[in-house]
Order: structure tokens, then C-alpha cells, then sequence
């Protein structure tokens, strides 16, 4: 029998994880920061020792958001402070459609709805301004209560940054409602084109409304070592929310392991090394996103040109006819038919709050890169990485398989 729901397949147990991984070995210099703090057995206190939390202000200041001392709070891995984040403001949450895969789950995990909000042509992350304040009236109509909207500027999953007169009116539109923001900035640093992206946070629009979130897996620290850093608005509401936050954090013993939390002070401290890697980092994704971009859009599947990160969102609408001959007619099955196609994970839109019916996936260009640590490491050195044997037959292998759907569309396609 057919599935018609998502029973069983939803995002908490089965949907993929929170961050794609860079897909890069790990920097020596973090590994030997990590091993020399290996011995160290006392715990630091919930929510980040001194070190840590000095260093991701300075991160902050240099980003043009000063930051007091008693404006941070660390956490192991940017989900455990959404949650605290959730449970401290109460009401309802509002999200972009689509949106981060890991957002929704922390929200129904506290029984909290979480209503999705249609995002602009321009980008996805923010809501747009007009489809913000239907939604608002509508769940207050009907006796909800709207109190948090979580946007980013630099997207999971469509690879977008919202330029700064969108996330201006949807940041306007979000405080006339008297709505707080969680602005999650973990792909801030990713980037593509750092000198012609204009990228600005939320934070400095409406700094006594808005907390930052960041999670050190999206350009600092690999995946499994789990951390991240929030900031809190300045003034009385910020002091009670930090305080809040704390609270539940110490329910949940959610504490960053040591070592762990040495490694990620000394990566927010950017040193050369670090600061080195994340460029060559950004740089060879870049590339690496934009022919696989090419790849799906000369196949006749849309994608916004991706921006940050490591990923690309693809709509594989208008080759539904193609898909429907492999028996793919929603996103879950395009997930498994696609994934089984492309040797590698391809997570469909449902896990990101679009509609189960709309044919869509995030691509993850890690994948793209994949191989032994000594042809990782080469695809970082090369001048010209996507003429690497190993990178070259994954994006044949991606390209074949869309090329494929385009013939076999075409194929279908009744004559004029």
C-alpha cells in the first residue's frame, strides 16, 4: 500500500542530521588542541567557561556586535540552545517555509505549534513581511499565541542570503507583532562571496529583540564535536532570557564536553590556521556548489544559485512526469529513489517543512568530495579541484542521473 503521510518518517527520528558536514579532514591544529585538553576531567559550568564565552564576544565584536559578558551562553550543539531558547519565551513558533530541518522537531518536542510562513522570491531563511503578518492574524484569530520567529540569514537549506531591504521589512514586520527573533547564523561565516554579499544580521536592526544562535559546526568545528554560542539582546528582557535559557540548560545537563570546549574557544579566537582553512574551505564548496548547480539546472530542475554553505536546494517539479514513471510522486520517495541513485543521502524538502507533494531535495556538496583523507586533502590544495579524479566522477555520476530525468521527460513530453 502506498504511504500518504509521514508517519514514521519524520524529521526526529529519521530525517537528516542538523549540519552537512564539510566533508574535509579534521585541521591538525584544532586535533592537537582537542588531544591536549584530553586529560582534562573538571567539568565547566552549564552554559560555557570564561575562556570560551570571552572568545566568542570577540568573535561578535569583530562581526559589529558588541557583546557583554553576560549576554553569552554556550551550549553542545546549536539545537540544545533553540530548545532552552523555546521553552524559555513560550507561545508559538513561527519558521520560513522551508526552513532548517532541526528547527521544527525542538518546538513539537515541548508540545509548542510551529506555524510555517512563506518566504520571498528572493531568497529563502526570512519570511516574507506580507505572508508574516497574515499568519500572525490568522493564529491569534483562531487563539494562539504567536511569540518567536526563527529566520536565517544565511540559509539551510536553499543556500541563500537574504539581501538587507528583505530581511529589513520581514525584521520590521516580525517586531510590529511584537515577535522575538532567534536568528541562526551558523552559515554566516560560509559565504561564497564574501566582498560582493552584502550579509547582515538581525541583530543589528533590532539588537533589544533578537537572539543569535550559532552552531561551530557550520565553519569552525566538525560535526562531531558538538558546540555552539548564543547571544541575547541587551536590557532587562535580555538579562531575564539569558537567566531562563541557563535554567533549562541545567535541566539538561547540557554541558559542552572539555575538550571539546578548548577546541572551540581557540577556533573563535580565528587563528591564522583556522582562519586559512575556512577560506580554502568556502572556496572549494563554492566551486563545487556551482557546477553542481549547473549540472541540475541543465537538466531543467530549478535551484536558487547557492550563496553559503554546503548545499543546494533543487526542485525537481517540472521533471514530475519522468519521476512518476519510476513510481516518485512525492518527496519522500524521491528521497529514497534519489538517494539510492546517487550512492549518497538526499534528504527531500518534507524534511524541511515543505509539502510532502512538492518534488524537492537539499544536495549536500560534501558528497561531492568525498574520498580518502589524502584526496581530501588534495581537493583543498588544488588550484583546480573539480578536475580531480575523484570529484570528477561524482559529478559525472550527478550529472548522469539528472541528465537521465531530463531525457526521459523529454521522452514523455506529448508532442505540439
Amino acid at each position: 500500500m502506498r504511504r500518504t503521510d509521514l508517519e514514521g518518517h519524520g524529521p526526529v527520528r529519521y530525517g537528516p542530521s542538523a549540519l552537512p558536514d564539510d566533508g574535509l579532514p579534521v585541521l591538525p591544529e584544532l586535533s592537537a588542541t582537542l588531544a591536549a585538553a584530553a586529560g582534562r576531567s573538571r567539568q565547566r559550568p552549564i552554559g560555557g567557561g570564561t575562556a570560551l564565552l570571552d572568545a566568542a564576544r570577540g568573535y561578535w565584536m569583530r562581526r559589529g556586535l558588541p557583546t557583554p559578558a553576560d549576554r553569552v551562553a554556550a551550549g553542545p550543539g546549536a539545537p540544545f540552545l533553540l530548545l532552552a531558547l523555546t521553552a524559555a519565551l513560550g507561545g508559538d513558533v513561527l519558521v520560513p517555509r522551508p526552513c532548517a530541518a532541526w528547527w521544527v522537531p525542538y518546538a513539537r518536542l515541548l508540545g509548542r505549534p510551529a506555524f510555517p510562513v512563506a518566504t520571498p522570491a528572493e531568497c529563502g531563511g526570512v519570511p516574507d513581511p506580507y505572508a508574516l503578518l497574515e499568519t500572525v492574524r490568522r493564529v491569534r484569530a483562531e487563539g494562539g499565541d504567536p511569540r518567536l520567529l526563527v529566520l536565517s540569514v544565511a540559509d539551510d537549506p536553499t543556500a541563500t542570503v537574504a539581501p538587507p531591504e528583505v530581511l529589513h521589512e520581514a525584521v520590521e514586520a516580525a517586531a510590529g507583532e511584537g515577535l522575538h527573533l532567534v536568528s541562526d547564523e551558523t552559515w554566516r561565516d560560509t559565504v561564497h562571496e564574501p566582498h560582493e554579499t552584502v550579509l547582515l544580521s538581525p541583530a543589528e536592526m533590532l539588537p533589544e529583540r533578537v537572539s543569535v544562535v550559532t552552531d561551530l559546526a557550520g565553519a569552525f568545528l566538525p560535526a562531531g564535536w558538538p558546540a555552539a554560542v548564543a547571544r541575547f539582546p541587551a536590557g532587562a528582557a535580555g538579562d531575564a532570557l539569558h537567566a531562563r535559557v541557563l535554567d533549562v540548560l541545567t535541566a539538561l545537563d547540557a554541558r559542552i564536553a572539555e575538550p571539546v570546549a578548548v577546541a572551540a574557544a581557540y577556533a573563535l579566537d580565528e587563528p591564522d590556521a583556522v582562519t586559512e582553512r575556512l577560506t580554502a574551505s568556502v572556496r572549494l564548496h563554492a566551486r563545487v556548489a556551482r557546477a553542481a548547480h549547473a549540472a541540475v539546472v541543465a537538466a531543467g530542475a530549478p535551484a536558487r544559485p547557492p550563496q553559503a554553505g554546503r548545499h543546494l536546494y533543487v526542485d525537481l517539479g517540472p521533471l514530475r512526469g519522468a519521476l512518476a514513471a519510476h513510481g516518485v510522486s512525492d518527496a519522500q520517495e524521491l528521497e529514497e529513489w534519489l538517494g539510492a541513485r546517487l550512492g549518497v543521502p538526499a534528504p527531500g524538502g518534507h524534511r524541511f517543512g515543505d509539502d510532502l507533494g512538492a518534488l524537492r531535495v537539499r544536495l549536500s556538496t560534501a558528497d561531492l568530495i568525498d574520498g580518502t583523507d589524502e584526496e581530501r586533502e588534495e581537493c583543498l590544495r588544488s588550484p583546480a579541484p573539480l578536475e580531480l579524479p575523484h570529484v570528477q566522477r561524482a559529478l559525472m555520476s550527478l550529472r548522469s542521473v539528472f541528465d537521465d530525468l531530463r531525457d526521459d521527460a523529454q521522452r514523455w513530453e506529448p508532442p505540439r
